[in-house]
C-alpha cells in the first residue's frame, strides 16, 4: 500500500492533482486540489489512501494525517463512498470541524455538507461517534474536538433518540406517547446508549404507563 507521496504538483484539476514523483506522474484525488502549492521547486507531501474497485484503482491524497484518518473513518459508514467522503472533507473545512460536529451530534452542520441528508448524517453519528476516541489525530485542534466525545448528554433532539422515536412510531405508537416515554427514559440515558438500548427503555416505560 502507498502511504504517502512526495513530489511536485505537475497539474491541478477540479477533482485531482498530478504529483510528479521522480518523473512518475501520480493522479491523486484531493479535497481541494487548487489549494496545493504549484511551484517548480517546492515539494508537496500527500498522505494517501489506495482504493480498489472492480473497474478502477484510485489514489486519494491529503495534506495531513488527520484528513487521511478521517477519510478512512468516513468510508466505514454505510452508504458513504470515496467521492462523498472527499466532498465532506472539502466542504467541512478542517478535520476538527467535522470531528466536533460528529461528537456533538450537530445535524445542522452535517446536513449542509454535499451529499449528506438527515438520515445519512444520523448514520455518520451512530457509526463514528464511538470510534473517534480510538483514532489518533495529530493536531491540537483535533484533540480538543475529541475531548467532548462522550461528554455530551443525550438530548431530545439527538440523532440517537430521534431514530428510536421514529422506530416507536413505526410500531404504532403516537408521537405524544413517544414523548411521554422519553420523559421516563431521559434521566437514566447514557451518552453511549445505542438506538436499541433506548428503544428497550422506551418500550418498558410505555408498558408501565399503559
Amino acid at each position: 500500500m502507498i502511504d504517502f507521496l512526495r513530489g511536485k504538483v505537475a497539474l491541478r484539476e477540479s477533482e485531482y492533482a498530478v504529483l510528479d514523483v521522480n518523473g512518475v506522474g501520480y493522479r491523486v484525488f484531493c479535497p481541494n486540489p487548487y489549494a496545493l502549492p504549484h511551484a517548480e521547486h517546492e515539494d508537496v507531501t500527500l498522505y494517501t489512501h489506495y482504493h480498489v474497485r472492480e473497474d478502477a484503482h484510485l489514489l486519494f491524497g491529503f495534506t495531513s494525517r488527520d484528513e487521511q484518518a478521517l477519510f478512512r473513518l468516513l468510508l466505514d459508514v454505510t452508504g458513504i463512498g470515496p467521492k462523498v467522503a472527499l466532498g465532506i472533507l472539502a466542504a467541512g473545512g478542517k478535520p476538527e470541524a467535522v470531528i466536533l460536529a460528529i461528537s456533538q451530534e450537530n445535524l445542522a452542520f452535517l446536513t449542509k455538507l454535499p451529499g449528506i441528508g438527515k438520515k445519512t448524517a444520523q448514520r455518520i453519528i451512530l457509526d463514528l461517534k464511538d470510534k473517534l476516541g480510538s483514532v489518533t489525530f495529530s493536531s491540537p485542534e483535533a484533540a480538543v474536538a475529541l475531548s467532548v466525545v462522550g461528554s455530551a448528554q443525550i438530548t431530545e433532539g439527538s440523532s440517537v433518540w430521534a431514530e428510536a422515536k421514529e422506530a416507536l412510531m413505526t410500531l404504532g405508537y403516537t408521537e405524544a406517547e413517544a414523548d411521554r416515554a422519553w420523559l421516563q427514559v431521559k434521566p437514566k440515558a447514557n451518552p453511549s446508549d445505542s438506538v436499541d438500548v433506548l428503544m428497550k427503555h422506551a418500550l418498558q416505560a410505555l408498558y408501565t404507563m399503559s
